[in-house]
């Protein structure tokens, strides 16, 4: 009785009776109501679950992105999902180029930046100081002869020479003028493999021995004469060519041939054409090794890890960040480019001063070297030895030594921008990043080269890139 009185009490309900009392009908409608109530419920929660899925989807843009052809697909309807990939992993130069194209056109603000670049103190400047008694002619009694073989390219015969120098000394031997051979890689006609001289002797040795490596490297060895000659006249051509800015320019050694390209296993923006073009160059000079069953490459990786060589856009997207303007006399020593009249456009468009010893030499004068690799190289050396700024994209033995002998010339002072790749690629990597802050991200790739511009060489490091303090000393303490 009190169970019905508080049922009514909420919703007017009495005991059942017949179907046409009031009183009777009200158990019915309240059946009615909480059936329509929970009707009502349930269309709310189906109604709540595509908004649901809606707020994830938007959550998670930022995590995900469309793609046609992913290598993990998740299918939601028709559309296909993956998972970003990390920042760095992909080649988007192109696009951020295009998106900082304007502002780069409207900096004018690098006038002085080949003036600033280096900042040495006076405390920090060293001279050569190869030991006197090095220089003296009379030489104890020899006890035979010594004869090597140099092959390889044209630094790893340099060093070849340098340490057979050495090793000399110490046997006190007489060495013979080196046998040369040429290494397939460079292409020369006169190509002989015989196992190599070079890397026989250890970076740390005694002091007596390092003072012949020194004075053989950085004083003795010298190109021959038709080289000397023509390199010269296209250094004074460059420093001409650079008048505006005091007869100062950068040199750029680009490592983007196709080999190199093909070798990293790094992807641009090629596509089909070009991942079969790389295809072709790995099993070409490779023979199948990047095809052994385990091997795992990922060009994604690659590219995060530093290892992709840089294309001429983005050495020319840094440079201009950096704030050298397209006043800038720029000279590029390199093989013959990949896909070249593709690559090479964006950067001429940064730099309209731009010399290759194509440029810079007549036909006449090159035609002496064509086809001797190793001899158009030495060309390079010289004209990037004497830059204001000299540019090494991808490491190898052209840019240690050169590192090494710019050192020698310049007071201890590589002026060498030697860039952190894996955090230049994540500037290269968002189109949406500003001027502003891609200059200052560029910037401090530019101090950080200039603080190690003066480097002292460590036990396991290599004379011919640290020739301090073993070939050069302290002004100061001269």
């Amino acid at each position: 009785m009190h169970g019905r009185r508080r049922l009514g009490d909420g919703h007017g309900c009495g005991a059942a009776a017949a179907s046409s009392s009031p009183r009777g009908a009200r158990p019915r409608g309240k059946l009615v109501l909480w059936a329509a109530a929970a009707a009502s419920r349930r269309r709310g929660a189906l109604l709540v679950a595509p908004l649901l899925y809606l707020a994830l989807m938007l959550v998670m843009v930022g995590r995900w992105e469309w793609d046609l052809e992913p290598p993990v697909p998740v299918r939601v309807g028709v559309a296909i999902l993956r998972r970003a990939p990390p920042p760095g992993s992909v080649y988007r130069s192109p696009q951020v180029f295009h998106e900082l194209w304007a502002f780069m056109q409207a900096d004018v603000n690098h006038s002085s930046a080949l003036m600033t670049a280096w900042h040495q103190k006076a405390t920090q400047k060293w001279k050569p100081c190869l030991p006197k008694r090095l220089l003296q002619a009379e030489l104890p009694p020899s006890n035979g002869y010594l004869i090597i073989e140099a092959n390889g390219g044209l630094n790893q015969q340099r060093m070849s020479i340098c340490d057979a120098v050495a090793v000399a000394g110490l046997l006190n031997a007489t060495l013979v003028i080196p046998i040369f051979h040429f290494n397939s890689v460079w292409r020369d006609s006169r190509a002989v493999r015989i196992a190599p001289f070079s890397n026989r002797l250890a970076h740390s040795v005694p002091s007596s021995i390092q003072g012949l490596r020194c004075l053989t490297n950085y004083e003795a060895l010298r190109f021959s004469k038709p080289i000397r000659s023509l390199a010269e006249r296209m250094v004074h051509r460059m420093i001409n060519n650079s008048s505006i800015n005091g007869g100062k320019y950068i040199s750029v050694h680009l490592r983007f041939e196709e080999d190199m390209v093909a070798f990293s296993c790094c992807t641009y923006d090629g596509g089909q054409q070009e991942k079969n073009e790389m295809d072709k160059a790995r099993e070409r000079s490779w023979r199948g090794k990047f095809r052994r069953p385990g091997r795992v490459i990922s060009p994604e990786a690659n590219r995060r890890n530093g290892k992709c060589p840089l294309t001429p856009l983005e050495v020319g997207m840094m440079l201009r960040g950096m704030g050298f303007g397209n006043t800038t006399s720029v000279y590029v020593a390199s093989g013959k480019i990949y896909n070249a009249e593709k690559y090479m456009a964006p950067l001429r468009q940064l730099f309209p001063l731009l010399e290759t010893k194509e440029t810079l030499g007549s036909a006449d004068e090159l035609a002496p070297f064509k086809g001797h690799s190793s001899q158009l190289a030495a060309l390079d050396y010289t004209v990037c030895a004497h830059s204001e700024v000299f540019v090494t994209t991808q490491g190898g033995n052209f840019p240690h030594f050169l590192m090494g002998h710019r050192r020698y010339l310049n007071e201890g002072h590589s002026k060498t921008i030697n860039p952190d790749k894996k955090k230049l690629v994540l500037s290269f990597n968002n189109p949406n990043i500003r001027w502003d802050k891609f200059k200052r991200n560029m910037q401090e790739v530019l101090h950080h080269s200039d603080l190690k511009g003066i480097t002292l060489r460590k036990p396991d490091a290599s004379l011919y890139t640290f020739p301090m303090p073993d070939c050069m000393c302290q002004q100061a303490q001269a």
